[in-house]
């Protein structure tokens, strides 16, 4: 089951964490105050297969050692 990510709207922000299935509606108040609260989307999150990281087989990097191959993206 995922982790999702809450924040009050009301006067004082607080964060909270809660577990839920992802067929669970998204809550629309804070179990423990009542106030109103929104999930807060966010990133970097993949997913973990068994095994260790080094069986993991990443592309290799292209001509240049850059993500972008060093073709004048910008980002150098």
């Amino acid at each position: 089951m995922p982790t999702y990510v809450y924040e009050t709207l009301g006067p004082r922000k607080r964060n909270f964490e809660l577990r839920q299935s992802m067929k669970d509606p998204a809550l629309t108040h804070d179990p423990e105050t009542g106030e109103p609260v929104r999930r807060v989307i966010s990133g970097g999150y993949g997913i973990l297969e068994k095994g260790s990281a080094k069986s993991v087989k990443r592309a290799p990097a292209p001509s240049g050692g850059h993500c972008c191959g060093g073709a004048g993206c910008g980002c150098h």
